[in-house]
């Protein structure tokens, strides 16, 4: 199991303190990834750049899909770039991976998951798989990673915004960081975009 795997399946069952959007779980996914490259030894951080490593088999088909898609020549990548352009789509890319192995989170609450019914029920499987006995266990012990990636996406609800302190390694904390820069510029994008909407409805109402 990868530890986007684990997070996609947490941000399912675990309440989150506000909805949790595809754009998102999209870019904490991708920064899951990056942590597992990380501890793989596919890639280091030379400061924000990721410098590709060896090329590991990890077993995960998307964890190598992200590994085949690294950026290897130079100038590298940054951190921010890649969780941009490998986040796109990302959480939906997971979500069809875990569907396909027919065990979705028995506690889905997304309207955008691609098993939703339109009555806005889960499609039905067995809760207790070895997808969601990993992600609990590493839930339940508190595992600094996945707990720091949940907390950027507001779970559980009144989780606190900084990552905990005990995590593996100042390249973890990098990518920790990026993520949360990521999902607050995406935020205001998106408060733009409502701004600019309310301003244009604004117009049209005006007698």
């Amino acid at each position: 199991m990868s530890t986007a795997r684990d997070l996609l399946i947490v941000a399912l069952d675990v309440p989150s303190g506000r909805p949790v959007e595809q754009g998102d779980l999209s870019l904490a996914l991708a920064g899951a990834e990056l942590v597992d490259l990380i501890d793989a030894e596919a890639v280091t951080l030379d400061d924000v750049r990721i410098v590709p490593g060896l090329q590991p088999a990890t077993g995960d088909r998307l964890l190598d899909a992200a590994e085949a898609a690294l950026t290897r020549q130079t100038p590298y990548e940054s951190v921010e770039d890649w969780l941009w352009r490998r986040g796109r789509g990302l959480a939906a890319a997971y979500a069809d991976d875990l569907q396909g192995r027919g065990r979705p989170a028995a506690g889905a609450r997304h309207h955008w998951l691609p098993w939703r019914s339109g009555d806005d029920t889960p499609s039905g499987a067995p809760a207790d798989s070895p997808e969601r006995r990993h992600a609990s266990d590493r839930w339940t012990s508190r595992e600094p990673v996945l707990v720091g990636l949940a907390a950027a996406l507001g779970i559980p609800e009144g989780a606190p915004e900084q990552a905990p302190e005990d995590l593996p390694g100042d390249a973890v904390v990098t990518v920790l960081a990026a993520v949360n820069d990521a999902l607050t510029e995406l935020e205001a994008v998106r408060q733009r975009r409502r701004i600019e909407e309310d301003a244009f409805d604004n117009v049209w109402r005006a007698p």
